[in-house]
């Protein structure tokens, strides 16, 4: 038992190091381009969170973190029910599989913008997964836990046409209402959506059967 506590301690250990390591490396990349423009670091900041994959990664390794912590606090509490930690599974497991399928042939990016792209859609995607399987407590999740998960993508995708709307950017090709109008945009988005709650079935289901 102390074995394979000490290798899932490890393994949390480095999860979480690369997850924070992917996030740190796309917001110095973000900051860096802005600065060699003159442009607002603070709009990088915001430029920076108003992305689904980054949120989702922020929220995987903050999960991770509090996994490592012995500190008891409420946020710790919150962050490792299985229902919060589910939930925060079926994002990321959204991000990487709708970044392959639609994103990934879009642009080709070197050095250090490919590694924090391989580490917050493809690297910690998988590794949350593995934990979810692997560390959090099985047989708590319900049906109607998918009703409080689907409020993040929903607000997100809320927020991101209002932020649309006001700067005319939009984070990801498929919600641009500038070029595919609102009506595309919100048959795209309750594609994802639908996607989301198929995950989020899946997920279910699985900690049903563990």
């Amino acid at each position: 038992m102390a074995t394979g506590s000490g290798a899932r301690r490890h393994f949390v250990a480095v999860a979480a190091v690369l997850g924070w390591a992917g996030l740190s490396i796309q917001m110095y990349l973000i900051f860096y381009s802005r600065w060699t423009l003159g442009a607002s670091l603070l709009g990088g900041l915001m430029s920076f969170f108003s992305y689904f994959t980054v949120l989702s990664n922020t929220l995987v390794a903050t999960v991770l973190t509090c996994e490592l912590t012995s500190r008891e606090s409420a946020a710790r509490r919150w962050f490792l029910q299985p229902s919060v930690s589910s939930g925060i599974a079926v994002s990321i497991a959204v991000v990487g599989i709708a970044y392959n399928l639609l994103l990934r042939h879009l642009w080709h990016p070197e050095g250090w913008q490919w590694l924090a792209d391989e580490l917050l859609h493809d690297v910690m995607p998988l590794l949350f997964l593995v934990y979810w399987w692997w560390c959090v407590p099985k047989g708590r999740l319900r049906l109607g836990h998918i009703a409080w998960w689907v409020i993040y993508p929903l607000l997100y995708f809320g927020y991101s046409l209002w932020r649309g709307h006001v700067l005319a950017v939009y984070p990801y090709p498929f919600i641009d209402v500038e070029k595919l109008g609102y009506p595309q945009v919100f048959i795209n988005a309750g594609g994802l959506l639908a996607g989301f709650v198929v995950i989020a079935l899946l997920m279910v289901s699985l900690d049903r059967r563990r």
